[in-house]
């Protein structure tokens, strides 16, 4: 059975959404005309340096599957259920500038590579991808990031730093990333690299 939406209660949430933000939140809640309106929060591409926290507005039926509720006074905030594990010991904040001010989300679990047992095939990607296989492109200035999971089950990836342009690129692909991937991920069907190589200004090889 699909997971469905899930309400719980303030006292229960992983994140610490403060009084300044709370009511800069219900503030801008309050100025929208659908009824119901709430906020979602979430991660994208948890699990990796180039995680980032979102937030977006969300109309009443449109939260997502797995998405856990919780209530603050006077409006309500959807968490993705994919994300929640991502955003334990996260804070909102706002606070008053010259400027107006400016909502600050930080969470500070939000780059860790983590894996569960309920883990999707992208997170084991990433897990892998960041924990096994990057600490060893470090050492030539590259690193490679997940752009893309296709429905037939092939990894686009990009490769950045010392690895983008570098002309043993080819070598590093086949016999020491897809390799890899393979070896912990045995049903991924292929590894693709969508990197521009034409651009060799930070090439190991040249």
């Amino acid at each position: 059975m699909p997971a469905r939406p899930v309400e719980t209660s303030v006292t229960d949430s992983l994140i610490t959404v403060t009084p300044n933000a709370q009511e800069y939140l219900r503030d801008l809640l309050d100025k929208q005309s659908s009824p119901g309106m709430g906020v979602r929060i979430f991660v994208e591409r948890p699990g990796t340096p180039h995680a980032e926290c979102c937030m977006a507005y969300c109309p009443e039926g449109e939260q997502e599957e797995g998405d856990v509720r919780y209530d603050y006074e006077g409006f309500h905030a959807w968490l993705d259920g994919k994300s929640l594990r991502y955003l334990e010991d996260a804070v909102i904040d706002y606070k008053k500038d010259s400027m107006g001010g400016q909502l600050t989300f930080r969470a500070p679990k939000s780059r860790v590579p983590e894996l569960s047992a309920d883990a999707t095939l992208e997170e084991r990607i990433n897990y892998v991808l960041y924990s096994e296989i990057n600490p060893g492109l470090a050492s030539h200035g590259g690193n490679v990031q997940l752009l893309e999971l296709t429905e037939e089950n092939v990894a686009v990836l990009e490769f950045g730093g010392g690895c983008q342009g570098c002309s043993a690129v080819d070598m590093t692909l086949r016999d020491g990333v897809e390799r890899t991937l393979k070896e912990r991920i045995p049903e991924l069907a292929a590894v693709r690299d969508k990197t521009d190589h034409t651009v060799t200004e930070n090439a190991y090889y040249k």
